[in-house]
């Protein structure tokens, strides 16, 4: 069982700054072929005074180190990963043997166009299939995650705005939104207007339009998520539209839960404006640690002066790189984006076609369903409604009864095996539990899944504590994640300190 074993019985490893011993070497470096330089000449104060402190260490150390980290880590190509909200579906393999083509790998960025129209054909391809997914006229590819999609399309809207002479501040956010919409409005000089969902945890058109007539003229637009972070779809889309656009704003759509609705549900065609992709969760390209990412953005064609350049294009006699916008936002990632990232997408969607893409929704909404079915009487749903991607849990009745939070639940799951999933999230939700599971889990997966929360639902009754204290089976007790947060220890020294 869970939580019989003792904490330690793995080796803890030590930083590689710990390993080796003065003058080991894994390297095999052949004699000075050339003139030695005096550095200390050439650079004058810049020199080092002594040798940098790395590490020195034979390759059979610095291979085993970085292969044991390795095998602590947890992986969606391990283990069941059910953060919600950031769709950590597995990554076929087959985008992997894609991006990892020379033609493709090995392309320099600064390859002239005229040398590099596999790789710019291959782009415009996937620019065009983007768009025809979401209902859009024109897709770029250049922002590098959800984030900064969400900057570029805002940085769209404010141009056009500009472009007719107006200058309006305000963008619209309902609180079932997700929570980077704040910060893209803030970052572009708009002014983030919340407002309530409703009860039924999806926006009222009514409500909207009663905040909007408030602002006047100083409509900029509405940030929307469809499907929301409750998992639930925004049916009243048109309409909200409606609203917005009869103000003169526009409406920008976050398609960061697109696992939900590909070849269901077109945005462009409910209203949306402008919109990012996930290229990073919905079409599987590998990521978690910070990167990597990619965000193209589709937009429809009044946005299309705005898009950054360069704007890749089939041209008279090739492919090529379009500069001359005038009213271009600009450049916003460094070359054209994250291109091993359009690689496994395009190679995705040409693998599913629109049959599969269909498919790919169709499992991942009946999954999530599954779980809210069979959980909903252990956990309670934020909102008891039908769900598309994702469930979201509440720990309101697990409190009450027992004392434990939605936060030692997810710890406890750690000695079942699996991955905590995203908590305290969204925040209209109390104590939520978010959890997606994508159409790649099978009901063998899930039905374990179920199995370990209802269990950690019994362990919460019979001794509290135990769930309290978890997990138990790491070499690593609870952290404390609020002094992890503000005083992070990010720089190793010597004998065991360290400094923020």
């Amino acid at each position: 069982m869970p939580g019989e074993a003792t904490r330690g019985l793995q080796f803890i490893e030590p930083p590689i700054f710990e390993r080796g011993a003065r003058g080991r070497s894994g390297a095999s470096v052949p004699a000075l072929d050339v003139p030695p330089v005096d550095i200390g000449r050439e650079l004058g104060a810049l020199a080092r005074v002594e040798p940098a402190a790395l590490p020195e260490a034979s390759e059979p150390e610095v291979f085993r180190h970085f292969v044991r980290l390795s095998q602590k880590n947890f992986a969606i190509d391990s283990q069941f990963y059910p953060l919600g909200s950031c769709t950590m579906k597995h990554n076929p393999k087959v985008n992997e043997w894609a991006a990892r083509l020379d033609g493709f790998a090995a392309l320099h960025p600064l390859t002239p166009p005229h040398l590099a129209q596999g790789a710019l054909e291959l782009m415009v391809a996937l620019q065009d299939l983007l768009a025809e997914i979401v209902g859009m006229d024109e897709v770029t590819l250049q922002p590098a995650a959800g984030a900064q999609g969400e900057l570029t399309g805002l940085m769209m809207i404010r141009a056009y705005h500009r472009s007719l002479g107006r200058s309006p501040t305000k963008i619209f956010i309902p609180d079932s939104a997700h929570g980077t919409n704040p910060a893209s409005c803030a970052l572009n000089g708009f002014e983030a207007v919340p407002f309530p969902a409703g009860d039924r945890g999806i926006v009222d058109p009514e409500t909207l339009a009663r905040a909007v007539e408030q602002a006047g003229d100083d409509v900029a637009g509405l940030m929307i998520t469809n499907p929301n972070t409750l998992g639930l779809y925004e049916s009243g889309l048109p309409q909200i539209a409606e609203v917005i656009h009869g103000k003169g704003g526009l409406v920008y759509g976050d398609g960061a839960n697109m696992n939900a609705v590909l070849g269901r549900s077109r945005p462009g065609d409910a209203g949306v404006d402008v919109m990012q992709f996930n290229l990073h969760k919905t079409f599987t390209t590998p990521h978690g640690g910070g990167g990597p990412g990619s965000g193209p953005v589709a937009f429809k064609r009044l946005l299309s002066a705005f898009q950054p350049t360069p704007v890749v294009r089939k041209g008279t006699s090739g492919y090529e790189l379009d500069d001359q916008r005038p009213a271009s936002v600009g450049r916003v990632r460094s070359f054209f984006g994250n291109f091993g990232m359009m690689v496994r997408a395009y190679t995705y969607i040409r693998e599913l076609g629109p049959e599969g893409l269909k498919a790919v929704t169709d499992m991942a909404v009946l999954n999530a369903n599954y779980l809210a079915a069979r959980l909903k009487e252990t956990l309670p749903l934020g909102v008891d409604a039908p769900v598309l991607h994702e469930a979201v849990f509440t720990d309101r009745k697990l409190e009450a009864e027992t004392g434990v939070k939605t936060l030692d639940l997810a710890k406890r799951l750690i000695d079942y095996g699996f991955h905590p999933p995203t908590v305290y999230f969204p925040l209209v939700v109390r104590g939520a539990l978010m959890v997606e599971p994508t159409e790649t889990e099978t009901k063998q997966t899930l039905d374990a899944f179920i199995s370990a929360i209802e269990a950690i639902k019994q362990e919460a009754t019979d001794d509290p504590e135990l769930v309290k204290n978890a997990p138990h089976l790491t070499q690593i007790g609870r952290l404390d994640e609020a002094r992890a947060a503000r005083k992070p220890s990010l720089r190793w020294r010597p004998g065991g300190a360290s400094e923020a």
